[in-house]
């Protein structure tokens, strides 16, 4: 008999915590190796997280609707043999962490209360927490996010630091009182929504944004899409959208325009050789960002049916990690919403996204007289650390080159 721990999988790039959605086994249930045991949560996809080992689940660390740092401890496996922990599946488990957990021969109970997590050790040195004097409400007393919020919140945590001068020049803010009046409602941020705010944090944090807009005349692509898109819906059988002829253009800048596609490392730049282009896919309150890849080796048809893919993958909840990874450059469709000029929060790793807006009808002087035209804004924003002005500048005339000569005879669609 042996005691094998299950760790909390790394589910996409650049993704470092997950929430327990949904446990499908409890303590005593007997299960299979690659068998699904639980459903985890991220800001890039909502995942079965399968067992890497065949056995008796002896014990559950991490409660439903508790967000957990990768490679902690979720639960533990007692397995009639020594099996070595290989990930169960490369789709979900391919970056979890080799190191296993310590073992100790202390009680159970006082191993969990001094079991901090990452996430919790975090917020304890950030605010200067004695972690002994917090009470834990989570398995066997152990210390839960949760609980060091609520510290941190009443305000009542002392200072890990026996004896505090009044010399001290930075103080902790007082925390703000979000008392509630009546018709108020509390919305607990968990979930997507959780891993969706801390990503866009760190992305605003650690990326110097500038942003820039032009606007492109799209009058021949209006009327060269209106003229084929009902005969393309009735031989295909999903629609020839706009959006998949904005794709196509972005893909052929990037191949002209490589340093756009590409990532800050630290002390270099990655550039990627691949063209891989997110896309979000909204369903209901939640938004997905998963990939097509390699677009500029698509035709205008491959690029439509890969949109309407994932849009119904999205829809249905099946996309996968495989769907939602490899992205090299982000273009958000803001104009589906009818917005006409927005400014992008960048896909962290990424060096920039760029924002397609609404094609509306606008006056235009042509040859000095006023036409109607069909115009649409392109709102791109570039991390300054990788870009400047005038290699974006190029990117974005490339771009709209492109879009004001589509034609029957310049883009064919098959």
């Amino acid at each position: 008999m042996g005691l094998e721990n299950m760790k909390m999988p790394q589910l996409g790039e650049s993704v470092t915590e997950g929430t327990i959605n949904t446990w499908l086994v409890k303590p005593g249930d007997k299960v299979n190796k690659y068998d699904p045991i639980v459903e985890v949560l991220t800001d890039k996809v909502n995942a079965e997280v399968p067992s890497s080992f065949s056995g008796t689940i002896k014990e559950i660390f991490a409660q439903e609707d508790e967000t957990v740092a990768v490679g902690d401890v979720i639960c533990s496996i007692e397995t009639a043999g020594d099996e070595s922990q290989v990930p169960a599946s490369n789709e979900t488990t391919n970056k979890v962490t080799e190191e296993t957990v310590e073992k100790t021969e202390v009680s159970a109970e006082t191993s969990m209360k001094t079991r901090y997590s990452p996430a919790v050790m975090r917020l304890a040195q950030e605010n200067n927490l004695d972690l002994s004097n917090v009470k834990g409400s989570g398995k066997a007393g152990r210390i839960t996010r949760k609980d060091v919020e609520r510290m941190i919140a009443n305000g009542s945590q002392q200072m890990s630091e026996p004896e505090q001068t009044e010399d001290i020049s930075v103080k902790q803010p007082k925390p703000v009182d979000f008392s509630l009046e009546n018709g108020d409602k509390e919305i607990p941020v968990t979930g997507v929504r959780k891993a969706i705010a801390t990503n866009m944090v760190r992305s605003t944090t650690e990326i110097p944004h500038a942003w820039m807009m032009i606007e492109v005349d799209v009058t021949n692509l209006v009327k060269y899409r209106n003229a084929e898109k009902l005969k393309f819906k009735e031989n295909e059988g999903y629609s020839l959208t706009y959006f998949a002829f904005f794709l196509s253009a972005v893909a052929k800048a990037l191949k002209k325009f490589p340093e756009l596609n590409s990532s800050w490392a630290g002390d270099k730049i990655i550039q990627y050789k691949d063209i891989n282009l997110s896309i979000a896919v909204a369903h209901e309150k939640e938004l997905f960002v998963p990939v097509i890849k390699n677009v500029d080796e698509k035709s205008i048809k491959g690029i439509a049916k890969e949109i309407y893919q994932l849009a119904t993958k999205a829809k249905n909840g099946k996309l996968t990690q495989e769907d939602m990874s490899g992205g090299t450059f982000t273009v958000n469709n803001t104009g589906s919403f009818g917005s006409v000029q927005s400014m992008g929060v960048i896909n962290h790793p990424q060096a920039a996204i760029l924002q397609v807006e609404s094609i509306v009808k606008r006056p235009v002087i042509i040859d000095d007289m006023f036409a109607a035209r069909d115009m649409v804004n392109l709102c791109l924003s570039i991390d300054h650390r990788i870009l400047d002005g005038v290699v974006s500048g190029d990117f974005m005339s490339e771009v709209k080159t492109y879009l004001e000569n589509v034609s029957a005879t310049t883009t064919p669609i098959y």
